[in-house]
């Protein structure tokens, strides 16, 4: 499947999920923008738009001359956010289709 959703909230979601995971624990320093980017293989300015965007929903804090720092309870906030979205936007269509295919809830459990 290919995802065509921006370079930036690819990134941003995969730090997300590193906050939710605890790769980077609350208080822990994320990576610089440059080094987050050599990972990635992207553009230091798109890993700098997906952090600030973490920075004005206040899920880090900015120390000047040191480093960016995942604030408490991000984590948390993360998970909230990620749920409602999962639930207002993926589940509606992933229920429906296990509806179109007669997929019963024993059959999904069973493969649990």
């Amino acid at each position: 499947m290919v995802d065509n959703r921006p370079v930036y909230l690819r990134l941003r979601e995969e730090i997300a999920a590193a906050i939710i995971d605890g790769r980077y624990a609350e208080g822990a320093m994320l990576p610089s923008v440059r080094a987050f980017a050599a990972q990635q293989g992207a553009n230091p300015l798109t890993v700098a738009k997906a952090y600030q965007q973490f920075q004005a929903d206040g899920l880090i804090r900015v120390q000047r001359g040191v480093g960016m720092f995942v604030r408490e309870g991000a984590a948390e906030a993360l998970l909230a956010a990620e749920r409602a979205a999962f639930l207002a936007a993926e589940w509606p269509a992933i229920r429906a289709r296990i509806a179109r295919l007669g997929i019963a809830l024993d059959d999904l459990l069973e493969r649990v």
